[in-house]
């Protein structure tokens, strides 16, 4: 497990560095589950050589495990708005606007790449 949190953790700051490094416009951490991806495609392709934990499903079981409790991870987002409801006052309706369109453009998009995926997969 302590293998896995720091392949994960490394592929992260690999993500935030080269995010920073390039001045990028994608986050680190979207950059770093890329590398993550990467690492997992090579690690399928070519088992021999890695450790255990990277082979058995330790990883596997690593993820599930953060994501059993990804509730946990909002608590500070939940305090940080809190923290600053003087901002939320100030900027409410716009903020809603900003959350409803940009959720309606998200599930548009996503309607528009799922419709595509099936027409050329013949699904």
């Amino acid at each position: 497990m302590i293998l896995s949190l720091t392949l994960l953790l490394l592929c992260q700051l690999a993500g935030e560095i080269l995010a920073r490094a390039f001045a990028l416009p994608v986050p680190g951490p979207v950059i770093g589950m890329a590398l993550l991806l990467a690492v997992l495609v090579l690690r399928d392709r070519r088992p021999g050589g890695l450790p255990a934990p990277l082979t058995d499903g330790t990883l596997e079981r690593t993820g599930k495990g953060l994501l059993a409790h990804l509730s946990l991870l909002f608590v500070p987002a939940g305090v940080g708005v809190i923290g600053r409801l003087d901002v939320l006052a100030a900027h409410g309706i716009a903020l809603a606007v900003a959350l409803v369109v940009s959720t309606g453009l998200a599930l548009v998009a996503t309607v528009y790449t799922f419709a595509y995926v099936a027409k050329r997969t013949g699904r």
